[in-house]
This record gives C-alpha cells, sequence and structure tokens, in this order.
C-alpha cells in the first residue's frame, strides 16, 4: 500500500544552493511536494563541492533528491521572464538568494507577490534582511561564529574555535525551520501576512541555544554595554573556557559518556528516578541524583562527587559496553552504545524505520538518508534520483506551454 502523500499537488521552485535551503526543499519533497530546482547554468554549487567526478558529489546527493533540475540564467532578462512564468504556477518560491540579487533576480517578497499574489516565499537569508550586516555574504561558520554557538563546545585542546562534529547545525536548523514556515504559510493561504517568511541562519544559531540563551538580571546582573572584543582573543581564553565547563559538567555523572571494557557508551538520565535506577545498576547511592548539577557547598562535597563520578567510570570499564547497556535500559535507564555514523547504514533500527535509503544513479547505487517522515504509518521511498543538471528543464518547460 501507497501512502498518499501531504503535499502531492503543491509545486515548489527551489532557488537555493549549498545546504539550508536545499535540505528544506527535500524535506518538502519528501511530503510530496513537486519541487522544482532552478540552478544557474553552472549548477548548485554544492554539485561541486568536493566532486569525485565532474558535477558529482556526496554533498550534493545528500540535499537533493526527488526533485527536478531546472537550467535558468537569472542574470539575464530572458531567464528572469522564463522564472517569472514559472512562479505564476507555483504555490511556494523558496530562496536563498542575498537581498541585492534577490531584487536584481525578482524574488524579493514583492517582486514575487506581484507575480503570484497566492504564493507562499521564504526566503533563507544569512544574518537577517534589517541591520548593518543585512548584506554580508555568510555561511554557517560565520553564523555560529556570531551567536556564540562555535564556542558551545570549546576544548582546551583546541588552538582556535571549532565546530563540533564540523556539524553544520545553523544551516539544517535553519532548513528545517524553513519547511516550518512554509508549511504554516500553506495552512494559512488566504490570511493577510501569511505568505512571507524569513529564517536567518544567526537565529537558527540561536535556536539551538535556547535553553542557554537566557539572562535573568536578578541572577545576572544587568546587560552589559558597549562591545567586549577583549572576550576572546587567544587560545589560553579557550583553555579558560574549557576548564569552566569542565568544572561545570565533571561533577554530572549521568548525562555523559563511559568508557568501556570495549568500546564506549552514554547514559541520558534526566530525572531522578533514572538516576537513582542508574546507581542502583551500578551497586552505587548519590545523595545529590536530585539535583546533579548544583554547586556543591563547600570543596569538601565537590571531592566527594567527584569521587562518586570516579566511581562511575572504574565500575563501568570492568564490562563490555553491551554488557552495561542492556542492564542500564533493563532498568528503565536510556543508554547506548556509541557509533560511527557510516555504521547506521546497515544499522536495524535505521533502515526498519527508512532513514537509509538506496538510489540508482549515473554512478551506481547511492545510500543516504531516507525520508524523516512516516505517513499513516509508512515509510515513504523516494519517488525521484538526484537529479542531473538541468535535466527536466525541457520537461517543465513543455508544461508551462500546456
Amino acid at each position: 500500500m501507497k501512502a498518499r502523500l501531504p503535499l502531492e499537488g503543491i509545486r515548489v521552485l527551489e532557488y537555493a544552493q549549498y545546504v539550508a535551503g536545499p535540505f528544506a526543499g527535500m524535506l518538502l519533497a519528501d511530503l510530496g511536494a513537486d519541487v522544482i530546482k532552478i540552478e544557474p547554468p553552472t549548477g548548485d554549487a554544492w554539485r561541486h563541492y568536493e566532486p569525485f567526478a565532474e558535477g558529482e558529489s556526496r554533498y550534493f546527493y545528500a540535499l537533493n533528491r526527488n526533485k527536478r533540475s531546472v537550467v535558468l540564467d537569472l542574470k539575464h532578462e530572458e531567464g528572469i521572464r522564463a522564472s517569472t512564468s514559472l512562479i505564476r504556477t507555483a504555490d511556494v518560491v523558496l530562496h536563498n538568494v542575498p537581498p541585492d540579487r534577490a531584487r536584481r533576480f525578482a524574488l524579493d517578497r514583492e517582486s514575487v507577490r506581484d507575480a503570484n499574489p497566492a504564493a507562499v516565499w521564504c526566503c533563507v537569508s544569512a544574518l537577517g534582511s534589517d541591520g548593518p550586516e543585512a548584506e554580508l555574504t555568510a555561511f554557517d561558520l560565520v553564523a555560529q561564529a556570531l551567536s556564540g554557538l562555535l564556542l558551545a563546545d570549546a576544548r582546551g585542546s583546541d588552538s582556535v574555535p571549532e565546530r563540533a562534529g564540523g556539524i553544520a547545525m545553523a544551516d539544517f536548523t535553519a532548513g528545517l525551520l524553513a519547511a516550518i514556515a512554509v508549511l504554516s504559510g500553506l495552512l494559512g493561504r488566504g490570511c493577510d501576512g501569511a505568505g512571507g517568511f524569513e529564517i536567518s541562519l544567526l537565529g537558527a544559531a540561536l535556536a539551538v541555544q535556547a535553553q542557554r540563551f537566557v539572562s535573568v538580571e536578578a541572577l545576572d546582573g544587568a546587560p552589559r554595554g558597549g562591545r567586549h572584543r577583549r572576550a576572546l582573543a587567544t587560545s589560553e581564553d579557550l583553555e579558560q573556557l574549557a576548564r569552566a565547563r569542565r568544572a561545570h559538567d565533571e561533577l554530572e555523572p549521568y548525562y555523559r559518556a563511559y568508557l568501556a571494557a570495549d568500546g564506549f557508551l552514554v547514559l541520558a538520565c534526566l530525572h531522578e528516578g533514572q538516576r537513582v535506577a542508574a546507581c542502583a545498576v551500578l551497586g552505587l547511592e548519590d545523595p545529590w541524583a536530585g539535583n546533579p548539577q548544583a554547586p556543591p557547598a563547600n570543596a569538601a562535597e565537590r571531592a566527594r562527587r567527584l569521587a562518586l563520578v570516579a566511581e562511575f567510570e572504574r565500575r563501568i570499564a570492568t564490562e563490555t559496553a553491551d554488557h552495561w547497556v542492556q542492564r542500564f535500559r533493563a532498568a528503565g535507564v536510556p543508554s547506548s552504545e556509541v557509533r560511527l555514523l557510516e555504521e547506521l547504514f546497515e544499522h536495524d533500527q535505521a533502515t526498519a524505520n527508512g532513514l537509509v535509503h538506496t538510489l540508482e544513479h549515473g554512478v551506481g547505487p547511492v545510500k543516504l538518508l531516507g525520508s524523516l517522515f512516516k505517513i499513516d504509518g509508512l515509510v515513504t521511498p523516494p519517488r525521484r534520483a538526484i537529479p542531473a543538471l538541468g535535466e527536466h528543464t525541457d520537461e517543465v518547460v513543455r508544461e508551462l506551454e500546456r
């Protein structure tokens, strides 16, 4: 039985390159939308990032299944006229073109609304369209640097700040937010002001830090004015920041990784019942299980709590990771072995839920992330493989001529 996809019949024009916009477009395509990827004659720049063959990049593969590719040169009037004709047929216009070029290419909100008042318009900007840095070009790394996210995983061994795992968290979060915005726009079509959305990488980088991005004046004091450029200037500053984080985290035995006899595992206890259960599995007692993040009352308490953490480490190191994971799970304690990403291609849980799909492509089979959406209990396999540059230009032009 094949699930009917909720966005069938919805046409999305994706004028987006790199990561955030294409990820949003792919999510909408997975939900059934006809996503037409409008590319310049040279193609999305991501086709050429670390290519293993001409125009073939695993980075591009990861974000562009289920789409059709159309080539338009928006630097020429003919391309803009063809683009406008397509916009008149669209339900959604999604782009990550900088503001000045968006105006030149007739992709700004006003131009799109003039061409098609019913279309949902969504822009993924770098730092937001207002303010002194609105016109700057910025990618994920810049957004992470400006937002404080680049320091969220500061380590004393780093000579300079590094992205945690090299992961483009601002990009992917912005893509998710853009997809949410488009869906809300489709739901709210006909309501005044419901059809135009902007998501920024800067906002997305702050979104993933929402739990930390809270200042309580009674606790933190009044906000400091001015620009404090000396806040971080040397690798010694990184070490100091890392030490402060370690001092906070090293007393917490319940939400962290451990080395077992044959590999790594994690515990992830977020309430007292789970913490008490974890202690019981290890034959330990913890008088601070109710609030392990509370600062120690004095040096003696700190030493006792550090000793408890060391005992967690000692006992877990005596058995295999699988041994402890099974025991923790049996006690209702969230736990898992630590896996390499590559292992997930063959992982039973991932494959059973449709999170790994194999597509046939010109270079041979390609395994990649499957749809994140189960619909009516069914996994939705990809309907289209990764498009070649301009593969569907003639097809889409014929549709316009009908």
